[in-house]
C-alpha cells in the first residue's frame, strides 16, 4: 500500500514517539523516589516486557526468571535467572532460593500448584506478590450484570486440581489467586485485566478495527452505536502494576477502561485513519445469519441485549481511585497502527482476527440488498 505525504508524516511521527521497545514509555518517565528490587516471573511475552520496561524507566532494579525460550533478545542488560516455574521440572525454582526482592510481579502463572509453589518459596524473602489474574476468573463473567465490582464471586471448578489450562484458563486463574494468598496472606495484589490491547498484541482482536479503518471504504459496524465495549491499554496496565508495588497496594483490582459506546470507539478508528472509511451499521441478528458472531469474528463487541454484554462492562472504579490512569482511545489506536505497520509485510497480511475482506464485501452486499 502506497503512502501519501500526509500519511507518511503522520505515521512517522507516531513511530518516532515510541521507544526502542515499541509502544513504551521513553525518557520522559519520572524516576521513582525509592528504588525497588523487583523480580518478574516471566516478563518476555506481551504484558511482561511493557511492565519490565516501565519498571526500568522508573529506576528500579529488575531481575527476570523464566525458561529462557521467548524473546531472549529483550533486555540483555538485566539479570536473568533461567529455571522452570514448575518445581517438579528440571531445576525448578532453585535459582530463586536464598535471594531477596522487595516485590514479585507474576505475569506467567496459570496453574494453582505452580503459583502456590512460587509464592511459598518466596514468602520469606519478598515483601509483596503481584499476581496477574484475569477478569474472566469471576463466576458467570460473560453473562452477569453490568458494571460488576471486585466483590463478585470467583468461578469454581468441579475438579480444582485440574491443570488443563486450555480448557479451564479462566477459573484456574481464580484458584491461582487463592494459592498466592494462602502462601502470602495480606501481601498479595490481584490484578484482573480485561481485554489487553496495544502495541505488540499478537492476537489482533483490537488491532483489526483500526487497521480495517486504515484500509478505507465501507466497513461493517456490528450492532448499534450505543452498545458498549471495554479494554485496557497494555501500557496503562503496566504502569498501574508498577504503581501498586511502589505504593505497596495489596488489594484486588479490575483493570479495564470505563465501558465506552461502541460507536465512539469505531468513530475514533475512522477519525485516526483520516481517509474515506465509512461505517455501515448492521444488526447483530443479520450478522449471525451470515456466520459473524461476537467473540469470534467480531471481537470487542457484543449486542447490548445479549447476556454476553456483561463481559465488556466491568467496573474499574476501584483501580481508578487507586491511581489507574487511562490514555485517550485515539492514542491507543494511533500507536497500535504505527506498531502494526512496522511489522514485516507478510505478518501484516496475516490478520489474525476480524472479518476477511471477501466475507465483509459479501455481507455488506446482502445487507444492502435486504434493505432495497
Amino acid at each position: 500500500m502506497s503512502l501519501n505525504r500526509r500519511d507518511f508524516l503522520r505515521r512517522s511521527s507516531a513511530i518516532a514517539g515510541l521507544s526502542a521497545f515499541p509502544g513504551l514509555f521513553g525518557a520522559s518517565t519520572t524516576p521513582a523516589q525509592d528504588k525497588l528490587r523487583i523480580l518478574f516471573l516471566g516478563g518476555t511475552g506481551f504484558l511482561g516486557p511493557h511492565t519490565v520496561q516501565y519498571a526500568i524507566d522508573r529506576g528500579h532494579e529488575v531481575t527476570l526468571f523464566n525458561r529462557g525460550r521467548t524473546n531472549n533478545d529483550l533486555f540483555p542488560a538485566l539479570e536473568r535467572i533461567v529455571g522452570n516455574r514448575d518445581p517438579e521440572v528440571d531445576d525448578g525454582l532453585s535459582g530463586l532460593e536464598g535471594r531477596q526482592w522487595d516485590a514479585v510481579i507474576d505475569t506467567s502463572g496459570f496453574v494453582p500448584r505452580i503459583v502456590g509453589a512460587s509464592a511459598s518459596l518466596l514468602s520469606e524473602n519478598v515483601g509483596q506478590y503481584l499476581f496477574v489474574s484475569t477478569i474472566c476468573q469471576y463466576n458467570d463473567w460473560l453473562e452477569g450484570d453490568k458494571f460488576r465490582t471486585e466483590d463478585w464471586p470467583r468461578g469454581t471448578l468441579e475438579d480444582p486440581t485440574t491443570e488443563d489450562v486450555q480448557t479451564h484458563y479462566c477459573y484456574l486463574k481464580a484458584y491461582c489467586e487463592i494459592a498466592a494468598e494462602a502462601s502470602m496472606p495480606g501481601r498479595v495484589t490481584q490484578i484482573r485485566p480485561g481485554l489487553i490491547v496495544g502495541p505488540r498484541d499478537g492476537t489482533d482482536r483490537f488491532t483489526y478495527w483500526p487497521m480495517r479503518a486504515e484500509r478505507g471504504g465501507e466497513m461493517i459496524a456490528p450492532g448499534r452505536p450505543t452498545d458498549l465495549t471495554q479494554y485496557i491499554d497494555v501500557r496503562d496496565l503496566a504502569q498501574f502494576m508498577v504503581h501498586c508495588v511502589e505504593q505497596k497496594l495489596t488489594d484486588d483490582y479490575n483493570l479495564v477502561r470505563q465501558a465506552m459506546p461502541w460507536g465512539e470507539f469505531l468513530d475514533a478508528c475512522v477519525r485516526v485513519a483520516e481517509n474515506d472509511a465509512s461505517l455501515t451499521w448492521v444488526p447483530g441478528e443479520f450478522l449471525a445469519e451470515h456466520e459473524l458472531e461476537p467473540w469470534r469474528q467480531l471481537q470487542m463487541w457484543s449486542d447490548a441485549d445479549s447476556p454476553m454484554s456483561g463481559s465488556l462492562t466491568w467496573s474499574s472504579a476501584k483501580a481508578i481511585n487507586a491511581g489507574l490512569r487511562i490514555r485517550p482511545v485515539e492514542e491507543t489506536i494511533r500507536d497500535t497502527v504505527a506498531w502494526y505497520q512496522s511489522l514485516p509485510t507478510e505478518r501484516q497480511a496475516d490478520m489474525r482476527s476480524g472479518i476477511p475482506a471477501e466475507k465483509e464485501a459479501e455481507v455488506l452486499k446482502a445487507w444492502h440488498d435486504s434493505q432495497a
